[in-house]
């Protein structure tokens, strides 16, 4: 059992109310840093239920819940206002964990962007906007991506389809056609894409301030022991893991071993000063050429400001 000390340092993880966020949580949990952990998810009894039993599980006492719907902009301003009203260790880190994939509908969120895209990338680009002035220094922010944003990755998955940010936010598929599965997952390809193009601009523009907040990106590899398929029918679970190599099936990991590296990203010191990476479990290593591509990522950070109707007082790293 820990001893219930105060803690010095606060971190957020998104979607940690199951598989690998939970997996993260816990692993800080138990690092002995002293930090102050929370656990935010649109869904607050489950949040709750989280907290609960990471409590219990680790004898930790320092983990709350707050209720953050990344398909809001309402939800996260009201996060971060939220979060500024109580009192807590300086933030120290981000970890931008939650993600959905949608194979059977086209959905939007609140404010009518394309459900994928807008949860998987706007939702956290404007959570980590409207943050970075409270981090501290030395801090780290990760987001997590995908092996499937790589097309040399042979991950069964379609090809990522960049194309301007304005375009990823308001499709003009026809989303009443048969191969409505396959434009999900390119979504999500391309969704997963963009969230290294965002850690790597990001990563640029605070270097370029002489920041020390330090920026990566994270591929857990393919875990089926999380919820994270639960839009897949059984029908689309068997496609997809048709489709799926056999190599890729045979190298799956469990969501409980990259909590733990994902928790590294964030815990190990041997990291401070590390950004702009790409980190397959606990390893560095590159990532797609494409996603090296400063133009893209420009592109892709100016127009979510953009989309998000950030003020200039938020938007300190549009330049």
């Amino acid at each position: 059992m820990q001893n219930s000390t105060k803690a010095n340092k606060t971190v957020i993880i998104t979607g940690a109310t199951s598989g690998l966020g939970y997996s993260c949580a816990e692993a800080i949990a138990r690092s002995g840093q002293d930090w102050q952990i929370i656990i935010a998810s649109r869904n607050l009894s489950k949040v709750e239920e989280a907290v609960r039993t990471l409590i219990a599980e680790t004898k930790y006492p320092n983990i709350e819940g707050m209720s953050l719907d990344l398909a809001s902009t309402a939800s996260v301003r009201q996060f971060v206002k939220n979060f500024l009203t109580g009192e807590r260790p300086p933030l120290q880190a981000i970890v931008c964990n939650a993600g959905i994939s949608l194979v059977s509908d086209t959905l939007y969120t609140e404010d009518g962007f394309e459900m994928t895209f807008g949860v998987n990338h706007l939702g956290h680009f404007l959570l980590v906007n409207l943050l970075l002035p409270q981090m501290s220094d030395r801090s780290g922010i990760v987001f997590v991506s995908s092996s499937v944003h790589d097309p040399d990755a042979n991950t069964g998955m379609p090809h990522p389809q960049y194309q301007a940010a304005k375009a990823l936010a308001f499709p003009t598929d026809d989303d009443n056609n048969a191969n409505i599965g396959n434009t999900g997952r390119e979504r999500y390809t391309t969704s997963k894409l963009c969230n290294i193009l965002c850690a790597y601009e990001l990563s640029r523009r605070l270097q370029k301030q002489q920041s020390n907040i330090t920026v990566n990106a994270f591929n857990p590899g393919l875990m089926l022991d999380t919820k994270f398929y639960r839009d897949c029918s059984e029908s689309e679970m068997s496609a997809f893991v048709a489709n799926v190599p056999q190599s890729i099936m045979d190298s799956a990991r469990d969501s409980k071993t990259m909590g733990n590296a994902l928790a590294r990203l964030i815990l190990d010191p041997s990291l401070n000063g590390t950004t702009g990476k790409y980190f397959d479990g606990l390893e560095e290593v590159r990532s797609s050429d494409e996603s090296y591509d400063e133009k893209k990522a420009t592109e892709l950070w100016e127009s979510s400001a953009e989309l998000l109707k950030l003020s200039p007082k938020e938007a300190t790293l549009v330049q």
